[in-house]
């Protein structure tokens, strides 16, 4: 690594300070500060529409559709000044973090002007529609068709998964365009309005009582034939930039919701005596020495970026960063419930703190757990979303090492 910032890099993180300090709630993040859910709620509505004014969502996006045109630098401090104060940043993932870079990288300057300015305002929701229900991990082997009719495509078949669908105003579906060429080669990507009789969502509940997952079921549901991002047949390579995005973690950032979970977690082994288990200071230790390795990883991939150069190492990292942060982040919330023990289990384990990874509280009425509890639950689809672990290892085996191709599976007929 050889990474330095910039004054002006510098200069803004004193902006960015300032504006923090004058817009969160009096007491952000000492000890004892709470808000009521009444409180949270009103925050959070109030919150997006300060860091829309700010310009500080999507600040890295060019000026001209709607962003701040920041530099890599600028950006980066601005992620780290946000973490530091633990403030929200995102209005929402889907929008912000997935679809709204894809839309700028492979949209059309229609597409562009349409929908950008709505994923920064926060007026359009978004869902994922990718995953079916036997296209996960293979995901080139969908079966959601997409069949053009006059200036529509008229779309049939379910996706499954679907995180926040009951609350989108459009999905980024991926559907077959032309089932007569390769599997990958016939696969476009539509933006399609969620609000119409021909969609149905069905929740998915989880052991937590949440039901952010959704199955979704198209039947003959409609999208504008000028929905179709990057081009018709073109939706696999479009797809692959929306999982990078997916896949990727802020390069100094990144490591930060896991190093205050470490934290607390040797404060309750200290506490309750769990600390004097060898097995559990060794956990603990490999958890820490595999953040320090997230958080180098980062600046080291950072320092390419920045430099423009092209470092090997850091292309194996690009694939292989999820496959260590999610698998870490599994055996690390397995520590954690063996620190608590039986207290694991009741609703108030873990609340003298806020647990970063923890899902929404909305739904939980039937089976209400606590933020540990529900970090613990999260970090199981960690492995899955975004490309299986499993999946990822093959990648890397074919692509960075030269090994033979994963047999194929023998389709039943």
């Amino acid at each position: 690594m050889d990474l330095s910032y910039p004054p002006e890099a510098e200069e803004f993180r004193t902006e960015i300070r300032a504006w923090l300090d004058q817009n969160l709630p009096d007491g952000w993040g000492d000890e004892d500060f709470e808000m009521s859910p009444e409180e949270k709620k009103a925050f959070i509505e109030d919150w997006t529409h300060k860091l829309h004014e700010g310009g500080w969502i999507c600040a890295t996006w060019p000026e001209e559709y709607g962003g701040k045109g920041l530099s890599t630098m600028q950006g980066v401090v601005l992620a780290e000044e946000f973490a530091k104060a633990k403030a929200p940043m995102r209005a929402d993932f889907f929008g912000d973090t997935l679809v709204g870079p894809t839309i700028l990288m492979n949209g059309t300057e229609e597409q562009k002007k349409f929908f950008l300015p709505k994923i920064l305002d926060g007026s359009m929701r978004w869902c994922q529609g990718f995953s079916e229900p036997d296209s996960g991990s293979d995901l080139a082997s969908l079966k959601t068709t997409a069949v053009r009719d006059g200036d529509e495509w008229v779309i049939n078949g379910q996706k499954v998964w679907t995180t926040q669908a009951q609350f989108a105003d459009y999905c980024f579906v991926l559907a077959r365009t032309d089932p007569d060429v390769k599997k990958q080669a016939g696969i476009s990507y539509l933006l399609v309005p969620m609000k119409q009789d021909g969609i149905e969502v069905r929740g998915i509940t989880q052991p937590d009582g949440t039901a952010e997952f959704n199955e979704v079921f198209f039947s003959d549901a409609r999208c504008p034939i000028d929905n179709v991002v990057g081009g018709v047949n073109n939706g696999w390579k479009v797809a692959n930039d929306t999982l990078g995005f997916e896949r990727g973690m802020s390069a100094t950032t990144g490591y930060r919701r896991f190093e205050e979970e470490y934290t607390q977690m040797v404060a309750k082994a200290t506490e309750n005596g769990a600390i004097e288990d060898p097995l559990v200071r060794q956990g603990l230790m490999r958890y820490f020495t595999k953040v320090q390795i997230l958080r180098i990883n980062g600046l080291r991939s950072l320092t390419a970026t920045v430099q423009k150069r092209k470092d090997p190492a850091v292309t194996v990292l690009g694939v292989t960063n999820k496959m260590f942060w999610s698998e870490m982040h599994r055996d690390a919330m397995e520590l954690a419930l063996h620190i608590w023990g039986t207290e694991s289990f009741l609703s108030t384990a873990g609340e003298e703190v806020s647990w970063p990874a923890t899902m929404r509280a909305e739904g939980r009425d039937t089976y209400p757990v606590s933020q540990m509890m529900s970090a613990f639950f999260f970090s199981r689809s960690e492995t899955i979303w975004g490309g299986t672990a499993e999946i990822q290892r093959n990648i890397v085996g074919e692509r960075v090492l030269g090994l033979p191709r994963e047999p194929k599976v023998e389709q039943k007929k």
